[in-house]
């Protein structure tokens, strides 16, 4: 799952704690982990979720402005599925850590 850059900031910063995605088949899975330029984040719960039953709530926390700003990205990507994904930092990647030993 591609995250931009400013995104996966303001993950590791708690200003973001959800994200939406559209896929046919999911990348990730509830409880791993994912691998990303800012370090390892964790994947919460999953739920499909339909258009109409994204809140003003939830697109705040995935870091829109409010609900058209969200559907006019949403117009942006693929057809799929909608996914409403909880993520956390965990930190960094333990891999950068032992290259840097």
């Amino acid at each position: 799952m591609l995250i931009k850059l400013d995104v996966l900031e303001a993950i590791k910063a708690g200003e973001i704690d959800i994200i939406f995605r559209r896929w046919k088949r999911a990348t990730v899975k509830a409880g791993g982990t994912l691998k990303t330029r800012v370090g390892l984040l964790s994947i919460g719960r999953m739920d499909p979720i339909a258009l109409e039953d994204v809140t003003e709530a939830d697109v705040r926390r995935a870091g829109f402005k409010d609900l058209a700003d969200f559907r006019a990205w949403l117009d942006t990507m693929k057809a799929g599925e909608l996914c409403r994904i909880e993520v956390g930092y965990i930190g960094p990647d333990p891999r950068e850590a032992n290259t840097s030993a």
